[in-house]
């Protein structure tokens, strides 16, 4: 018999870091529509208001916390909260990241520390909080990397070195915590239309261009496409996938595909 997916996440729970904007925030919708009950983090409390709020009125069970992921003590304390309103954690997202370009000569230390921060040790304390308080087995890890985790980039090298680590950590636990019954993946997002990231990274058009053009497939993706591939490894599809970096970035890890042949 055929081995239909599943992507009915009802009664499950997930726990989400950087969930209040971009693409965490459409990730969250999508587990969400699935029937997830939903537990947002990020700093900002207004911003954490905004995305329960809107979870909710589109029918889901959600909750929150104004919480900096760099603390392990407040993220373990919104863990507990998630698990005492919800139940045990399914599905745990580290998503917040900090970014900006900067020379490494130009960087202050404390710069290139913040981004080391947020999104190396962010990610961190939330899957080390998780995994006390998670369903074991069957309970599915995601780390949000980036592109630059495996190629250098100018003016990106605090970016670089965070989420390099972020991808060794992710296929570390994914082998600590295997024999538990535990999968832990990450996304890797190449260009994404409307985030605020790229506003950063390509902030004219000009700029813009330049990026497509380096791109297999000639076009920035959408954020439905980060989040329908987190469902996907979050279900039944995905049982036998962990320690992988899931890139989907449009073919921007090839090279520059402006010089390839053309057809």
């Amino acid at each position: 018999m055929t081995h239909i997916p599943n992507y009915d996440m009802s009664g499950k729970v997930c726990f989400m870091s950087g969930a209040t904007s971009g693409i965490n925030e459409q990730i969250a919708r999508r587990f969400a529509q699935a029937g997830a009950k939903v537990f947002v983090i990020s700093r900002s409390p207004d911003k954490v208001a905004a995305t329960v709020e809107m979870l909710k009125g589109e029918g889901a069970e959600a909750d929150g916390a104004s919480v900096d992921a760099r603390s392990f003590p407040d993220v373990e304390a919104a863990v507990a909260k998630c698990a005492d309103t919800f139940g045990p954690l399914d599905m745990i997202l580290a998503g917040q990241a900090g970014n900006f370009p900067a020379g490494a000569a130009q960087m202050s230390a404390n710069a290139f520390k913040s981004v080391i921060d947020i999104d190396l040790l962010g990610t961190f304390n939330v899957f080390r909080a998780a995994v006390e308080k998670c369903t074991k087995p069957g309970a599915s890890f995601i780390a949000i990397t980036a592109p630059q985790a495996t190629r250098p980039w100018i003016f990106q090298s605090h970016v670089c070195a965070a989420k390099a680590g972020v991808n060794m950590f992710v296929k570390c636990c994914a082998m600590e915590w295997g024999i538990s019954g535990l999968r832990v993946n990450a996304i890797s997002p190449g260009p994404i239309e409307g985030t605020e990231g790229m506003e950063r990274l390509a902030p004219t058009e000009e700029v813009k261009q330049q990026y497509i053009e380096q791109l297999a497939l000639k076009a920035f993706g959408n954020r439905d496409d980060i989040a329908d591939a987190a469902l996907w490894l979050c279900s039944p599809g995905a049982d036998y996938v962990t320690g992988t970096i899931l890139e989907i970035e449009g073919g921007c890890n090839l090279g520059d595909a402006s010089t390839a042949m053309k057809l």
